[in-house]
């Protein structure tokens, strides 16, 4: 094909492209024309529509809004019916149904919450006056609940339910009328001490159990109403007056250091015997029991139920405590130190309770109050040791012996002296309080020096008598009594043996001393000496194996010695000597002496005596005679017994 006929070719279809494109625009045209008329209609309708619109809009949120006023509308009047039907159940008190009462009391609260939250409504004012009134009525009611609760089933313990409550080494055997029970401490044993220490002790029953969560539920209402001052002053006030009274009952009295100072000895032990009975069931029976019903009560509430417990306890423990201070600082005295022991030994005993008892910061003062006493007891007692070992040297009683017995004073320290051992532990502990040293060396020191004041005494008494021979059978038996106690008392194994072997030695002296004193003289009748007397016959041997005296001499002899010893007999056996070992001992010792010389004189002279008138005028005694009169001697008897 030629180029022509292309041209003529492209030139048709140029033609029908454009013919499409022309068919396709007036299409167009036309369908913007349709849609154009369509959205003015549209437009037209919205415009026709939109007050319906509106209108259905606040048709529904009006009925949205009477929904919610409905809604709230049902609650205040479900708060309005809660609190009709609390205030009936406030009106009525707590007494018949507390459960449904402190219901009706946290109803309130929740109104008043309730009302204080939403003070938009007209009339929330008036209700939460309303309501905060009845629940202020509501809390007074509770007040005088817990008031009548408490005071109602608060009663003081009887006696008899306390010493029920001790362990039966405790018990008074009597306990009829806790006033005529005297549980003094005397028969103090250290074995009686160990034996407490597991003893069991039953806490009494100050408030019935099924009280004690009605009194805790009234109390944490009280302390939610912010009324814990009130609730303070009406557990103290109830609580402390019923414990007052039961110590009363029992026996407690407060007594001041010059009453102490009056009392006589006597009633003033006793009352110390009471008083260490009465601290034992005051803080391990009443105070812990009283620790127990204040934490029950207040549990949850820890400062309150402290500051209770310890305003509670404050005034009883006071009494009891100045009772202890007024002993501690009265006039010192011998007797005292073994009560003022037995107080120390109870406040040691009842240290650790008293710390647990009265460990918060509100008992601070009970409790440095029992510290400082058990300081005082044992610094008194450590100066009545003192004391006493002064009063032993320097004793001055005019109390006199005539017999040369042991002398009440020597009786009376080694009893003193013994008993001390029955306080092993508690001096050992006192001395560590003021000393670091080994307290077992120190009790050893103060009994040796305790042991020497006393033979210093006794060797000034012995210098009273004028025959030299009781001054010795006088140091001979108080020494000897000393002796034997130690070996038969604990004090042997703390003075040792070598202590005691030295006093034996003593003792032996004393006897040795008393036989040369008494003895020596008559014996030197029986003795033939080197020269005759003045009124006696011819000279004789020394040695006395083959001289004879004169008939004159040997007269003279028998005289002499009929007259020494029948004063010796005489005197001597007024003369005491309470040990039987010992009696029979010196005796003995005497026999051995004095019988062999006179059998001797009487074989070898007697027979000069008996070939002339009237032999027993001389010779009055056979050895047998003078062996049984030995017998009379050292018994105490007085002259009228004698002749009898």
């Amino acid at each position: 094909m030629g180029i022509p006929q292309a041209m003529e070719a492209l030139s048709e279809r140029a033609a029908s492209v454009r013919e499409s494109l022309q068919k396709s625009q007036t299409s167009t045209e036309n369908m913007v024309a349709i849609l154009g008329s369509f959205d003015h209609r549209l437009s037209a309708l919205e415009t026709a529509m939109r007050p319906t619109q509106i209108r259905t809009h606040s048709i529904r949120r009006a009925h949205e809004n009477i929904d919610k006023t409905l809604k709230a509308a049902e609650v205040i009047l479900a708060k309005f019916d809660l609190t009709r039907k609390a205030e009936a159940k406030i009106l009525r008190g707590p007494h018949e149904d507390l459960e449904s009462y402190l219901e009706a009391i946290d109803q309130l609260r929740s109104i008043v919450s309730f009302f204080s939250s939403n003070k938009s409504f007209k009339s929330s004012g008036g209700i939460l006056n309303h309501t905060n009134n009845l629940l202020a009525k509501a809390i007074s009611k509770l007040e005088d609940e817990f008031r009548q609760l408490l005071t109602n089933y608060s009663k003081p313990v009887e006696p008899d339910r306390l010493f029920d409550c001790l362990p039966n080494s405790l018990r008074p055997s009597s306990a009829a009328s806790s006033q005529q029970s005297d549980v003094s401490s005397k028969g103090h044993s250290e074995h009686q001490n160990k034996s407490l220490e597991n003893a069991v002790y039953t806490l009494p029953t100050l408030i019935p159990p099924r009280v004690l969560p009605l009194l805790h539920d009234l109390a944490q209402q009280m302390v939610q109403a912010g009324h814990q001052q009130q609730l303070f002053r009406i557990y103290r006030d109830t609580r402390a007056s019923v414990l007052e009274q039961s110590l009363r009952k029992l026996g407690v009295e407060r007594l001041t250091k010059d009453d102490v100072q009056k009392m006589q000895w006597e009633v003033l032990e006793a009352k110390i015997g009471n008083w260490i009975h009465y601290m034992r069931i005051a803080v391990k029976l009443l105070f812990a029991g009283e620790k127990n019903v204040c934490d029950q009560i207040f549990d949850g509430v820890d400062s309150l139920r402290d500051q209770c417990f310890a305003d509670v306890t404050s005034n009883s423990m006071s009494v009891l405590l100045s009772f202890g201070e007024a002993i501690a600082k009265s006039k010192r005295s011998p007797e005292k130190l073994f009560v003022l022991l037995d107080m120390y030994e109870i406040m040691r005993e009842l240290q650790s309770e008293m710390e647990t008892l009265f460990g918060s910061k509100y008992c601070n003062d009970m409790r440095e109050s029992s510290v400082s006493l058990t300081k005082r007891l044992a610094q008194t007692a450590q100066e009545t040791f003192g004391d006493f070992e002064e009063a032993v040297e320097k004793d001055a009683t005019k109390t006199s012996v005539f017999d040369g017995t042991v002398h009440p004073l020597t009786s009376y320290v080694i009893n003193y002296v013994k008993f001390l051992f029955d306080y092993q532990s508690t001096l050992k502990q006192l001395f560590q309080e003021f000393d670091s040293r080994n307290p077992e060396a120190q009790l050893a020191s103060v009994t040796t020096r305790i042991m020497q004041a006393l033979q210093n005494n006794l060797d000034g008494k012995s210098k009273q008598y004028k025959d030299p021979a009781l001054t010795q059978l006088f140091l001979m038996n108080n020494i000897h009594y000393i002796v034997r106690s130690v070996r038969r008392s604990e004090a042997k194994d703390l003075l040792g043996d070598d202590w005691v072997q030295i006093h034996r030695r003593i003792v032996q002296q004393h006897a040795n001393q008393y036989k040369r004193v008494s003895w020596a003289k008559i014996l030197q009748c029986l003795t033939v000496q080197a020269s005759n007397s003045s009124g006696g016959g011819g000279p004789i041997g020394g040695d006395g194996s083959g001289s004879q005296l004169s008939r004159a001499g040997v007269k003279d002899r028998f005289k002499t010695f009929n007259v020494q010893f029948e004063e010796i007999h005489q005197r001597q056996s007024q003369w005491t000597v309470p040990d039987s070992e010992l009696r029979e001992s010196l005796r003995l010792a005497v026999a051995e002496v004095l019988l062999p010389a006179y059998r001797s004189f009487l074989r070898r002279h007697g027979p000069q005596i008996e070939s002339g008138k009237n032999p027993q005028k001389y010779i009055r005694y056979t050895p047998e005679d003078l062996e049984h009169m030995l017998g009379e001697f050292f018994e105490g008897k007085t002259w009228n017994e004698q002749k009898r």
